[in-house]
């Protein structure tokens, strides 16, 4: 499958036949929106955690698209690349950062990066500009936001 030029941006790869899912560490802030949605495909128990063949693509692909902080990603074989929502929405988080979803160009330290979802620091505390990397306690008890009120980054997979 041939790949964008900023797909090394994405973070780390999990290709299937049809799709490919990205996932960035740095940016997950754990809504768990992607176990919910397909717990066969993204199952924090099992290495890799991410088997995106055992579902249909367009499924990955829909599920894929709720992740609010952009940390999850796809490219389909055979269809578009996601369309970014009109107008932009920002959404707060009462624990943390700003959910941003758009058609959206965010100033990063390697450069530019278009984006359709984002996580946006509210605190100014992060270490990963401009995303929320957690430093406002957004994944430290229980979430009263939309978060698996169960995982804590420590439950989450870490790369090897």
């Amino acid at each position: 499958m041939n790949r964008p030029p900023e797909d090394n941006r994405l973070g780390r790869a999990s290709a299937a036949p049809e799709v490919t899912v990205f996932y960035d560490r740095g940016r997950c802030r754990h809504y768990a929106e992607c176990v919910r949605g397909l717990p066969e495909v993204f199952d924090v128990t099992r290495r890799p955690w991410i088997r995106a063949d055992l579902a249909d693509a367009q499924a990955v692909a829909e599920v894929v698209r709720r992740c609010p902080t952009g940390a999850l990603h796809y490219h389909l074989l055979a269809a578009e690349p996601e369309a970014p929502i009109h107008p932009t929405s920002i959404t707060p988080d009462s624990r943390g950062p700003l959910l941003v979803r758009g058609d959206l160009v965010l100033d990063t330290p390697e450069g530019p990066l278009r984006e359709t979802r984002a996580a946006l620091c509210a605190c100014g505390r992060t270490q990963n500009q401009p995303f929320c990397d957690g430093a406002c306690g957004v994944n430290v008890g229980a979430s009263g936001g939309t978060r698996d009120q169960a995982e804590t980054s420590r439950d989450i997979p870490q790369e090897r």
